[in-house]
């Protein structure tokens, strides 16, 4: 890969309804900024209409030593590739972040993995300058053996490779 964000390859023939449901951040490359640290689950629901929107909570650490369960929530504003979104999210804290990315689905299997992307900031070589990635699992336990090698190969294709960080769950989020 080029690391051209206009070139990175998505999901193809995406089907969000079997997207729905809980994921488990296992890994996540951090962008610029405050930014969920572990214990990262995702929900994703699609209504009748087939609208996307997700809640997700994980935790944070502000004003430098206050750790503390963020819970966020998010609107997907569909793009002409299925498994393209703008990602319209805030917290329901008023000093957690808001924003409007975007939300690529690299790749999935559906029932184990999923490989998410979002360029924040498009450097003026078409390179991302800020971005972020989650790898989710089914699992709270992480990724199959089986699923690490597809993983390995599109951290490479998307350019991140190297620059994630585990994912731990420790149930900090169901406690608080």
């Amino acid at each position: 890969s080029d690391c051209q964000v206009s070139n990175i390859q998505v999901m193809q023939n995406f089907d969000r309804s079997r997207y729905t449901g809980r994921w488990y951040a296992v890994a996540k490359k951090d962008p610029v900024g405050l930014f969920l640290l572990d214990n990262v689950v995702a929900q994703f629901s699609v209504d009748e209409s087939g609208k996307v929107t997700a809640t997700a909570h994980g935790r944070v650490i502000i004003l430098n030593n206050w750790e503390m369960c963020a819970n966020m929530f998010g609107t997907f504003e569909d793009t002409p590739d299925p498994a393209k979104f703008k990602m319209r999210y805030w917290g329901a804290a008023s000093y957690l972040q808001t924003g409007n990315d975007d939300h690529w689905v690299i790749d999935t299997d559906y029932d184990n993995y999923a490989i998410h992307y979002s360029c924040r900031e498009v450097d003026l070589d078409g390179t991302c300058l800020d971005g972020y990635s989650f790898i989710f699992s089914r699992h709270p336990t992480g990724l199959r053996p089986e699923d690490q090698k597809i993983v390995t190969d599109k951290k490479k294709e998307i350019c991140f490779l190297g620059k994630y960080r585990r994912v731990g769950h420790t149930g900090f989020c169901e406690s608080s």
